[in-house]
């Protein structure tokens, strides 16, 4: 529900939650990664369903995000994910403070397509080192640039799709995947969240939207940077 409303979370949230339980980086990503083949599939429907898609913004960010997932998660296999993620959580720090300024000023709806492919490439990388980013990296920047809060939500999860498809399958050609009642079980939970957060993100007001968004990356980050920094 959080990812879709918020177009963020699903796999910082899960990644953390594997990590804790004791299953290693690599595999943490794979197997989030792998559940969210399914609830972004959810999730880019409702979504387009609901009208919450801009075909052009999508456009601009699918092909480097792929391109970007495909490394990230070739790299994660053979280095350890850990030493990307303190400086992941840091500019996300940032990008959350920013935001959450904004949900208290008064904003000017105005679409920016400026570094699209390099934020696609950069959001589909750390995506997969470090098992979720995707959502916080592209949406929050695009948000904080002050992009329309419901298509920018809607094309960035429309996007992720292909994103996810794109690490699951780099993962598998590598290591593979085991763990699958976790797989399973976040896979579910997703898909039934899905068409409901999809509904959702169009009723929610702007400003409270905003707010939300940067509380919840704040509080990501600052723990993703405890638990690195350990």
């Amino acid at each position: 529900m959080i990812d879709g409303i918020l177009g963020m979370a699903y796999g910082v949230s899960a990644t953390t939650f594997l990590l804790a339980l004791g299953i290693p980086p690599a595999v943490a990503s794979a197997s989030t990664h792998a559940a969210e083949v399914v609830t972004t599939g959810f999730s880019a429907a409702s979504h387009f369903g609901f009208g919450n898609v801009n075909r052009r913004l999508v456009r601009r960010l699918l092909i480097p995000g792929v391109v970007g997932a495909i490394l990230g998660a070739y790299i994660l296999v053979n280095i350890p994910g850990d030493r990307m993620r303190p400086f992941t959580a840091a500019y996300l720090l940032v990008m959350g403070v920013i935001i959450l300024s904004k949900a208290w000023k008064k904003r000017e709806h105005r679409e920016v397509h400026s570094h699209i492919v390099p934020l696609g490439f950069a959001g589909g990388f750390c995506d997969a080192i470090g098992g979720g980013g995707w959502g916080p990296i592209v949406t929050g920047t695009l948000l904080a640039r002050g992009n329309e809060p419901r298509e920018t939500i809607g094309s960035v999860n429309f996007a992720e799709f292909f994103v996810t498809v794109a690490a699951s399958a780099t993962f598998f050609l590598t290591i593979g995947f085991s763990h699958w009642t976790a797989i399973v079980g976040l896979a579910i939970g997703g898909a039934i969240a899905a068409p409901l957060a999809g509904f959702a993100v169009g009723k929610i007001p702007a400003r409270p939207m905003l707010a939300v968004v940067g509380i919840v990356i704040i509080v990501l980050s600052i723990r993703t940077m405890v638990l690195a920094l350990r």
